[in-house]
C-alpha cells in the first residue's frame, strides 16, 4: 500500500477520533446545563444497574455491556426523573469467522408515577405494522382515527388503555413529537432508537409529564385504592 493512502488513512482516522471527542464534550456540556436549569443533578459517568432497576423495559435490556450515561437525576413536576444516555453491545460473524462489536446508543427518561400504574405500550406505528395487520396482528383502536393512525398501542388490559388515552390524551399526543411511551407497574420510559438533542429531552419528560397529569379522577382513585 503506497505510502501517501497510509499517511491520508491516518489522518482521518485522527481526525474522527478528535471529532467525537470533541462533540461528546459538547454534549455533555449541553445536557448539563440543560439538567441545572430544571434543578437536576448531572453525571457524565456510567451507571450499570438500570437493566435491572428497570427489568420491565424491554429496550434497556437488550445485548450486552449496558450502561446509562450523560444521566440527570431529580424531580421534574415533583415526580422522580432519570434522564440518560444509554449503550449496549451486540456481536455478529463476518464471512471470514471474524467476530464484530456493534454499538448501539439511544437515549431515554424515565418518570417514577406517584400511582401505581398497568402494563402499556405506545408508540409511532410503522410500515412493519401495517403489515401484522393484514395478517391479524392488531393494535388498539381509537375513535380518534388520526390517532389510530399515527400510534401503535398494545396493552394486557385494554380498558387502561383507554382510560389512559382518553380524548384530551389523543389531542395532548398527536401535536408532539413522536416517542415510544412504555408503562410498567410504577414507572414510564420514553425514547427513540437514536440519541436525543437537549430539545428531544425536554419534550420527551413533558410529554410524560402531560399524560399522568391527565389520568383521570377515578382512575387515580380507583388505582390508588389498590394500594391500600
Amino acid at each position: 500500500m503506497p505510502l501517501v493512502v497510509i499517511v491520508l488513512f491516518a489522518v482521518i482516522v485522527v481526525g474522527a477520533l478528535i471529532y467525537n471527542a470533541y462533540a461528546a464534550d459538547k454534549r455533555r456540556k449541553e445536557l448539563a446545563a440543560w439538567a441545572a436549569r430544571n434543578g437536576l443533578e448531572f453525571s457524565a459517568g456510567n451507571v450499570e444497574d438500570l437493566d435491572e432497576r428497570y427489568s420491565d423495559f424491554e429496550c434497556l435490556c437488550e445485548g450486552s455491556n449496558r450502561y446509562a450515561y450523560n444521566v440527570s437525576d431529580g424531580e421534574w413536576a415533583k415526580r422522580p426523573l432519570l434522564a440518560f444516555d444509554y449503550h449496549y453491545e451486540t456481536y455478529s460473524t463476518d464471512s471470514k469467522g471474524r467476530r464484530q462489536t456493534h454499538h448501539h446508543r439511544f437515549s431515554a427518561a424515565v418518570i417514577t408515577s406517584a400511582v401505581p400504574l398497568k402494563p402499556l405500550s405506545i408508540r409511532p406505528e410503522g410500515f412493519l405494522d401495517k403489515v401484522g395487520e393484514f395478517f391479524g396482528r392488531e393494535d388498539i383502536n381509537f375513535e380518534s382515527a388520526e390517532f389510530s393512525r399515527k400510534f401503535f398501542v398494545k396493552a394486557p388490559d385494554r380498558k387502561w388503555a383507554f382510560d389512559v388515552l382518553h380524548q384530551r390524551t389523543i389531542e395532548f399526543l398527536l401535536p408532539r413529537p413522536q416517542f415510544h411511551i412504555q408503562f410498567d407497574e410504577e414507572c414510564v420510559i420514553i425514547f427513540r432508537n437514536d440519541m436525543f438533542s437537549v430539545e428531544d429531552f425536554q419534550s420527551a419528560v413533558e410529554t410524560v409529564a402531560g399524560i399522568l397529569d391527565r389520568l383521570p379522577d377515578y382512575l387515580v382513585q380507583q388505582q390508588m385504592s389498590t394500594t391500600v
